[in-house]
């Protein structure tokens, strides 16, 4: 989906290139954006595990690591802005958002993933103490997974919070999915991990859903900062 959509920016802007930030880049995920030009810029907290991941990454053409209200963003300087699972490890997340915001150009697209903190397997994450998440970490993560990484999950980490987050700033959300994508869940006891998810769902009331975790969004940054208010 942001494949087709960041396609779909290029196509708009006459085949130019693209200027790409990828925060949240030391979990490694990548866009398949084959065919399109595009300069890619990677930013992320500085952790030792988010460290060697980068060091092992050959798509980015430039890369930030440290307190991510200091990185070097300046205004209107990417055409896309993808926040890869970042959002609910990091603290003062709503002024990281606002800077990122800041560099995306007018029209440009804010791609993004995050674990929902209002789900079972959110509430599970943030509840776990950190002394108790690294021994388990390789035991329940896929091969390969980065981590453990923090677990903050401050309230613009949920649906709910982005949505009014992008109400109050004026931006447009274009496409909203759920989805079903902790490591947890696809490492070596999933089966577990999905009854205890179960478990936090009747507890609670279904008020923290087990069947999704993840929010996925494409919001669209205006031409006209007043045009939703217009």
């Amino acid at each position: 989906m942001f494949s087709h959509r960041i396609r779909e920016l290029w196509t708009e802007q006459l085949g130019r290139r693209l200027d790409v930030l990828i925060a949240g880049c030391g979990r490694g995920d990548t866009i398949d954006i084959d065919r399109v030009e595009t300069r890619i810029t990677g930013i992320d907290e500085d952790l030792p595990v988010v460290r060697a991941s980068i060091q092992r990454r050959t798509d980015l053409d430039g890369r930030f690591l440290g307190d991510l209200r200091a990185a070097p963003l300046l205004p209107r300087t990417f055409d896309v802005v993808h926040v890869a699972f970042l959002l609910e490890r990091v603290r003062h997340a709503e002024l990281v958002l606002d800077r990122m915001v800041n560099a995306l150009r007018p029209g440009g697209l804010l791609l993004i993933r995050m674990r929902d903190r209002t789900s079972a397997y959110g509430f599970c994450d943030r509840f776990l103490p950190g002394w108790l998440r690294r021994p388990l970490w390789p035991r329940f993560a896929p091969e390969g997974a980065v981590g453990p990484l923090p677990a903050i999950y401050e309230q613009v980490a949920s649906r709910e919070g982005i949505h009014s987050y992008c109400l109050m700033r004026g931006l447009m959300i274009a496409e909203d999915y759920s989805g079903f994508s902790g490591p947890a869940l696809r490492g070596p006891h999933a089966k577990l991990v999905r009854v205890a998810c179960r478990v936090v769902e009747r507890l609670s009331g279904d008020r923290l859903p087990a069947t999704r975790d993840e929010v996925t969004l494409v919001i669209r940054k205006p031409q006209n900062h007043f045009a939703r208010l217009i």
